[in-house]
C-alpha cells in the first residue's frame, strides 16, 4: 500500500505544484482574470492561492505536513469553485456547462484533499503507512 499512496501523493502534487508556479509566472494575466471575476484585492488573491497550491503540493509530495498541505489546497479549491466557477450566474449554455465542469472538478478535488487531511490529522494514517516521507507527516498533531 505504501507504493500506491506515494504514487497517489505524487500524482496529486503534480497538479498543484505547477499550478502554484503558474500563479507567479503569469501573475498579471491571472490578476486580470481575477479582476474580471470581481475578486477584491485580485493580485493578493492570486499570490495567496498560488502560494497555497505550491506549498500544499510540495508538502504532499515530500510527505512533510501532508495534512496542512491538503487543507491549504482544499480551502483554495473551494474558494476558487465558488468565486470563479459560479455557473449558476451564466446565461450562455456553453459557458454555463464549462463553468459547471470546472466547479465540479474543484469541489471533487477539494473533497479528496479533505479526506487526506482527515485521515492524517485524525491519526487514522501514520507517516509510515502513507509512503516515503520527510520529517513529521502531521502538522496538527502535538
Amino acid at each position: 500500500m505504501n507504493a500506491l499512496t506515494l504514487i497517489g501523493r505524487l500524482l496529486l502534487a503534480f497538479l498543484f505544484i505547477p499550478a502554484g508556479i503558474a500563479h507567479f509566472a503569469k501573475l498579471e494575466a491571472m490578476t486580470g482574470y481575477a479582476q474580471y471575476k470581481k475578486l477584491p484585492a485580485a493580485k493578493l488573491g492570486v499570490l495567496v492561492s498560488g502560494l497555497f497550491f505550491l506549498l500544499g503540493g510540495i508538502y504532499i509530495a515530500i510527505g512533510l505536513w501532508v495534512d496542512l498541505g491538503a487543507l491549504l489546497i482544499a480551502i483554495t479549491l473551494i474558494l476558487a469553485a465558488v468565486i470563479f466557477h459560479n455557473f449558476w450566474k451564466e446565461t450562455d449554455a456553453t459557458a454555463k456547462q464549462n463553468e459547471q465542469m470546472a466547479f465540479t472538478k474543484d469541489i471533487a478535488l477539494a473533497g479528496a484533499a479533505l479526506v487526506i487531511f482527515a485521515l492524517i490529522a485524525g491519526g487514522v494514517v501514520s507517516g509510515d503507512e502513507f509512503g516515503l516521507h520527510v520529517g513529521n507527516i502531521s502538522f496538527f498533531k502535538a
